[in-house]
């Protein structure tokens, strides 16, 4: 191709629709071929998150029950195997795949996720009324809420104790 740059266009020969691409020295930041891709001008989202679970059927429990959300989808792919999503009632954010593990390696990963740390940050409008609906649910929070300077905000943990804030920001 001629004009291009590792086989892309430069930015003054490119067409709108197409990612923007700039050639750098920098090579901590480069692309394959020697080029930066700038992905800015194509919007993306996080679509799900993976969230390794003992048993496809306890865990949709938990999450529809529990936490209150919804299943958005239950496929099976094969024997063992099933593509099933929960999310917040409603909402049109990223939801978690559900993913049975199938392996040790992966079994030991369940409750642990993010190595201690807290792993997931669901947000809410009304930090009471959650509050209270998954208190009542059996949800186990680790603190007492507490008023930080972003919001309020309490640690719980799902059932197999991953470690979550509950958070209704200012």
């Amino acid at each position: 191709m001629v004009g291009t740059v590792g086989g892309i266009l430069p930015l003054a020969e490119r067409k709108a629709s197409e990612p923007r691409a700039v050639a750098r020295s920098n090579p901590g930041r480069v692309h394959g071929s020697g080029v930066l891709i700038d992905y800015c001008a194509m919007p993306q989202t996080i679509g799900h998150v993976t969230l390794v679970v003992r048993n496809y059927d306890e865990a949709i429990e938990f999450f529809t029950k529990a936490m209150g959300f919804e299943l958005l989808e239950d496929t099976r792919l094969d024997q063992e195997k099933r593509w099933v999503l929960v999310g917040p009632r409603g909402s049109a954010g990223t939801s978690l795949l559900l993913a049975e593990a199938a392996t040790e390696e992966q079994r030991s990963s369940i409750g642990n996720q993010a190595g201690g740390r807290v792993f997931l940050f669901l947000q809410t409008d009304d930090f009471w009324r959650d509050y209270q609906r998954m208190v009542a649910a059996g949800v186990r929070f680790k603190e007492q809420p507490r008023e930080e300077s972003y919001g309020v905000v309490a640690v719980f943990e799902d059932l197999y104790g991953n470690k979550w804030d509950l958070i209704q920001r200012k």
